[in-house]
């Protein structure tokens, strides 16, 4: 981290990102976060993410269409994700879809909520409320 006139600066890959805005969005609601983990690996559709988000929660988060498309405008808007104009090759797509890919802000915010709720298990552990040591 850096201070370039008196903003703090955080550097993922190479980028450079405003500690100030990624707390900002702190804390995600949780479909955003998840779809935020769907995205970081590789470019996904919005139904490949849907999918994602099951597997990885072995089927208890479900994101709805509507929760996940309200969700993807939010992200647009806030610069967490973009839309992508790289496609696969066309015989494994359909040229209805949209992609989605995390920016660098993202990447910033989402290793921040990571941050934050290892935090919060780090103190319900304190307090006995969950499982393992403090």
């Amino acid at each position: 981290m850096s201070n370039v006139s008196g903003v703090a600066i955080v550097t993922y890959s190479g980028h450079m990102v405003d500690k100030h805005d990624v707390d900002e969005l702190l804390p995600l609601p949780p479909a955003t976060f998840h779809i935020l983990l769907a995205v970081a690996d590789e470019d996904r559709h919005g139904y490949a993410i849907i999918q994602d988000v099951a597997a990885r929660t072995d089927g208890e988060l479900r994101l709805s269409a509507g929760t996940l498309y309200r969700s993807i405008q939010r992200m647009l808007e806030q610069g967490l994700i973009v839309e992508t104009r790289e496609r696969p090759a066309p015989e494994d797509d359909d040229e209805r879809r949209r992609y989605y890919r995390i920016t660098p802000l993202g990447t910033a915010v989402a290793r921040a909520e990571a941050r934050r709720l290892t935090q919060l298990v780090r103190m319900a552990r304190a307090r006995g409320f969950a499982p393992g040591r403090a």
